[in-house]
């Protein structure tokens, strides 16, 4: 399966995400909120196939670690998990071009069918 990067600064959000990754058969790496400076660095050390990442963190916030990642690898499907949902948010998740926006709390299932999803985009198209 896939390898997925999880940040997120709530300890229980890291361990329901990654539970719910790991029973899905993918291989997860668990990163503590990054500083600015840290997130393309580690993530190039990881090599995840995708990015799953909270929005509102101290430090660096979804958006810098979504910039950051997509710096190293521009094609990375990346879902967000975030407890806002106004305008302003929605609006520059949109410009990020994210796969899949969870809001919380999330469901194991909801977690796994954005994951699938986003994977699948990644799928070239079959031959003729």
């Amino acid at each position: 399966m896939a390898k997925i990067a999880v940040v997120d600064d709530a300890k229980i959000m890291r361990t329901i995400l990654g539970a719910a990754l790991e029973k899905a058969g993918h291989e997860v790496v668990v990163l503590e909120p990054l500083a600015a400076s840290e997130v393309g660095e580690i993530l190039q050390k990881h090599a995840p196939d995708l990015l799953i990442t909270d929005y509102n963190m101290p430090g660096a916030n979804g958006g810098t670690v979504i910039r950051m990642a997509r710096r190293v690898y521009p094609d990375m499907p990346v879902v967000v998990v975030t407890a806002f949902g106004d305008a302003e948010t929605t609006a520059m998740l949109n410009k990020l071009k994210v796969n899949a926006v969870l809001r919380k709390p999330v469901r194991p299932e909801d977690v796994q069918a954005a994951v699938a999803q986003a994977l699948k985009e990644l799928e070239p198209p079959p031959l003729d």
